[in-house]
């Protein structure tokens, strides 16, 4: 059997399309959904309830809002599988989902699959995206689109909780994933369309916390993994510092000096290429994040 953790939060209308293209799946294992709702305030659990019939696969969990990291903890030891895969709840995929991930783990003992996820913001149709370059990701254990036995998991520890706030929890698994030797299989036959809503300048004050957030939680991981590749993935080394000081001349292409160029691309058509130009200085916010988080924490010594 295996069994599919997709933890939300007051995502309904996005995760009513994720359920339903898991419930097409074309695969000949048993299989169960398990939804692990994190608090949600839009009636995500009362719809579920209502709605047994329609899919007939789910079985809901419930928890207290705590974040990501504890319900996908809370779905594997619930789980009945002895295979785990992980989407998030914004996640739409296609009918060969599942058999993608199921044969190209095969008979591996000691490996996990990685799908591919393509980013969308066309809420009406999100499988008809087509890849882009902005879709690639060379991330080891990212858990938008993975599938693993589920002793492994076990093995590791699950998600560490210490991660309250945005980011790095799924990645510090993996390095431990990776401590016990388990390898990466990729498999983008197993396609799944992330679905986010088109950028526009509303979103820039969410968006800026985020940074500020994965920066602190980025410290969090690198006091449990003081590696030269942690501090490579959590932008905390001269060269980020560097490169992204550059490209928003210390900070001077920022929210308000770009603002009418970002609305320029939003009014033609353009939120992605808008959202892609302001990653110059959200990244800058993320490296600014990152070694405030770590200079506090140093001086607290």
């Amino acid at each position: 059997m295996w069994s599919i953790v997709i933890p939300t939060y007051n995502r309904l209308p996005i995760l009513q399309k994720c359920l339903a293209a898991m419930e097409q799946q074309d695969f000949d294992l048993p299989y169960e959904l398990l939804v692990v709702d994190d608090g949600s305030t839009d009636g995500t659990v009362d719809f579920l309830l209502e709605q047994k019939t329609q899919f007939p696969h789910v079985r809901l969990l419930q928890q207290e809002h705590g974040g990501a990291a504890a319900a996908r903890n809370l779905g594997v030891e619930q789980a009945q599988g002895e295979t785990i895969v992980f989407i998030d709840s914004d996640l739409v995929v296609t009918p060969g989902f599942l058999a993608a991930h199921a044969k190209a783990l095969g008979s591996e003992t000691k490996a996990f699959t990685y799908g591919r996820v393509i980013n969308t913001c066309n809420f009406d149709q999100p499988t008809a995206e087509p890849f882009k370059v902005t879709d690639m990701s060379r991330a080891y254990f990212a858990t938008g689109n993975v599938a693993i036995e589920r002793h492994w998991l076990i093995e590791a520890g699950l998600f560490d909780l210490d991660f309250k706030q945005y980011g790095w929890e799924d990645l510090e698994l993996g390095v431990r994933l990776k401590k016990l030797g388990l390898r990466l299989i990729s498999c983008p036959q197993a396609v799944g369309y992330h679905w986010h809503p088109a950028f526009n300048l509303a979103q820039l004050p969410h968006l800026i916390d985020v940074e500020a957030q994965r920066g602190r939680m980025g410290v969090v991981f690198y006091q449990k993994h003081p590696t030269w590749e942690v501090r490579l993935m959590i932008q905390m080394t001269w060269l980020h510092q560097v490169l992204w000081g550059i490209l928003s001349l210390g900070g001077l292409v920022n929210e308000r000096s770009i603002r009418p160029l970002l609305q320029w691309l939003v009014d033609r058509g353009k939120p992605q290429l808008a959202l892609e130009v302001a990653r110059i200085f959200l990244n800058w916010y993320n490296v600014q994040g990152v070694y405030a988080a770590y200079d506090r924490i140093k001086s607290k010594k």
